[in-house]
């Protein structure tokens, strides 16, 4: 595939020039900082070369060359599928784990170990996204990268689907369709007010044309999201200001996959988020920047991660009767 790929992998990271703090080499002639990631990227992007894996591998492993090859093979998809790939150690551990989690243990850490990645046992727990659709589920999306400004609040964020992605693709509305193409050329003959003007039309329907970081535009389709089970402060509660932070933390900059149960009475979607396989409802719950929302929601596990918080008393649980984000809107619907 060429220097593209090997960009895409580990553009992120670079060997020092001068000027720069020297710095320890690692047994791949980058920094310690990023001797994992880096390593792991220029790996798999050499053996989606020459099919060949590193020489000294071998004195970290057991299984043959043979096995090896086909981690890599393994670890190739597993990257590209990545949105975005991993940049941190933490993040390249667990694609390693989650790809190789069917082979030998003392093999996959041998390989976390040859990258110097965190092993298993140093990492905190983050549950896997279903591997099938839950039960209830009407529908999933799977979004472009999130913006900070789409998170309203802790439980609320604004997401755009592609609509090349299958679900989307002949939904479009023939307007939408067509006002795009023309902005475009609108673009090309330097119109923007007229471009600005059909991007009113897109806009208005429920679309946007998104531009991407190499100026590539995407046409997409606008979600709002209402985390389901949960129930965040409301911003000028306390805590809400932490609540949304968190959230932003979560999922700004990243792809989300969305297990839609239905629409509420906004015309939000409600759904389960899950972010690089982590399931955000229960990071919220677990920090205390969320209630369990009982009322509409009565799985047993969110109502245990609240308990959890409220026992540490993490987040808004520092206060022993904190009020009710759904009591709080009442009372401001009644004036009170």
């Amino acid at each position: 595939m060429g220097n593209s790929l090997f960009k895409f992998l580990c553009g992120k990271f670079r060997r020092p020039t001068h000027g720069d703090e020297p710095q320890p080499l690692g047994p791949h002639g980058v920094t310690d900082a990023t001797v994992g990631v880096s390593a792991l990227a220029h790996d798999i992007f050499h053996f989606d070369i020459t099919s060949q894996v590193p020489d000294r591998l071998s004195e970290y492993v057991v299984s043959s060359k043979k096995a090896q090859a086909n981690w890599y093979k393994k670890l190739l998809d597993a990257w590209r599928e990545a949105k975005p790939p991993p940049k941190t150690p933490e993040e390249a551990s667990r694609l390693v784990i989650r790809t190789l989690k069917r082979h030998q243990k003392a093999d996959v850490e041998g390989l976390l170990a040859f990258y110097g990645l965190p092993l298993p046992h140093t990492l905190s727990e983050i549950p896997a996204a279903p591997s099938s659709r839950p039960e209830g589920v009407k529908y999933e999306l799977q979004t472009l990268p999130v913006d900070a400004k789409a998170v309203a609040d802790g439980d609320t964020i604004t997401v755009y689907v592609d609509t090349a992605d299958p679900r989307e693709s002949g939904n479009v509305p023939r307007g939408v369709h067509e006002a795009a193409i023309e902005r475009a050329q609108a673009r090309a003959r330097k119109d923007y007010k007229k471009a600005d003007a059909l991007q009113k039309v897109i806009v208005d329907a429920g679309y946007r044309v998104i531009s991407g970081p190499n100026n590539e535009e995407t046409l997409a389709r606008k979600y709002r999201i209402r985390l389901r089970g949960i129930d965040a402060p409301e911003s000028s509660m306390p805590f809400g200001k932490e609540a949304k932070e968190e959230l932003v933390k979560l999922v700004q900059g990243k792809c989300l996959k969305v297990y839609a149960y239905g629409d509420d009475r906004y015309g939000r979607c409600v759904g389960d988020i899950y972010c690089n396989g982590v399931y955000v409802q229960e990071k919220m719950l677990k920090k205390g920047l969320a209630w369990h929302y009982a009322a509409y929601d009565q799985r047993p596990e969110l109502a245990k991660w609240e308990k959890e918080a409220r026992a540490a008393r993490i987040g808004l649980w520092v206060s022993s009767h904190p009020e009710k984000p759904w009591e709080w809107r009442k009372e401001r619907r009644n004036g009170t």
